[in-house]
């Protein structure tokens, strides 16, 4: 029987509301321990995806006790797809962090919630009001602004890579939420899979020095693949919209962790660009989301939906 089988409609949305901000929170120390470990970006993609796959096989099961081996054989394009979706985010947000700014990155993540806006409508059929229209031109303006430094240095490509990986991650949530029976530890087993075989070629994992090892041992053994479950595992309980609306977290606590540990200051320009960012993905949600609890009813009152 579930854990959750007792709970109400409210309960099982905070329990996803809880799960996306801990998996968030988990993840926004991807930057700092990439930064951290001044390894090649193939070197960490592939010792972090081989961490994972111990995890994924152990401790995944406290999140998801659904039988993977069974998940394998019923939802094969799904995993498919989740495999190499997620797996095309880890190894562009991995690339793009060792060549732009970690302020450039996190700040375009921030655009995460609209870009999953887009997904649900474009699959899931869920409609974009023209508040959330509204928010992803402001979006996609800010995100203008944080590459607009970037034109004509290498770390234009860094940039790309954090859009793509954003654009990945949106899909894969997507996918995660049109089937809520699908086993996540075999989807991330998956894409760890994926990120193994695709890096394996490229990276050189014994010439690391000590320091390296254990960034690399932080990220692949504890916050990113138990953040990925805790993301994962969201979207059984809340929708693609609210789920996506605490990847913001990583914007601010990535910011924070590159300022504090590696004394990484933002440009002004991504300071503005993530300001602008923030203030349309949280016009384009929370606000949204305060005006669809609040309409006006017979006689002018005001009349409070359902969540």
């Amino acid at each position: 029987m579930s854990v959750t089988a007792g709970f109400t409609q409210g309960d099982r949305r905070r329990l996803g509301w809880l799960l996306a901000g801990l998996g968030m929170l988990a993840v926004s120390t991807d930057s700092l321990w990439v930064r951290a470990s001044e390894a090649d970006a193939m070197d960490v993609a592939f010792l972090v995806s081989c961490c994972a796959l111990v995890v994924h096989s152990t401790f995944g099961r406290w999140f998801d006790r659904r039988p993977a081996l069974e998940s394998l054989r019923t939802h094969r394009l799904p995993l498919a797809g989740v495999g190499v979706l997620a797996s095309a985010s880890q190894i562009s947000f991995i690339t793009a962090i060792t060549e732009t700014r970690v302020a450039n990155v996190v700040a375009i993540v921030a655009a995460a919630p609209l870009v999953a806006s887009l997904c649900a409508r474009l699959f899931l059929g869920e409609p974009i009001t023209r508040r959330v229209a509204a928010a992803i031109v402001l979006t996609m303006a800010g995100i203008a602004v944080i590459v607009s430094t970037s034109l004509g240095e290498p770390t234009l490509r860094g940039d790309f890579l954090a859009l793509l990986a954003v654009v990945c991650f949106a899909g894969n949530m997507t996918l995660w939420r049109r089937f809520p029976d699908m086993s996540r530890r075999a989807g991330l087993s998956v894409s760890a899979a994926i990120v193994v075989v695709v890096t394996g070629f490229l990276a050189s994992p014994l010439s690391l020095d000590a320091g390296a090892y254990l960034a690399i041992a932080a990220m692949g053994l504890v916050f990113n693949p138990l953040g990925r479950l805790a993301n994962s595992t969201a979207l059984r309980f809340a929708p693609v919209s609210e789920v996506s609306l605490f990847a913001p977290t990583e914007t601010v606590a990535g910011i924070l962790w590159a300022a504090l540990f590696l004394s990484e200051l933002p440009s002004l320009a991504s300071l503005l660009g993530g300001v602008v960012v923030v203030a349309g993905v949280l016009y384009g949600t929370v606000a949204a989301g305060r005006s669809r609890r609040a309409t006006p009813g017979p006689g002018g009152a005001i009349r409070r939906l359902a969540p």
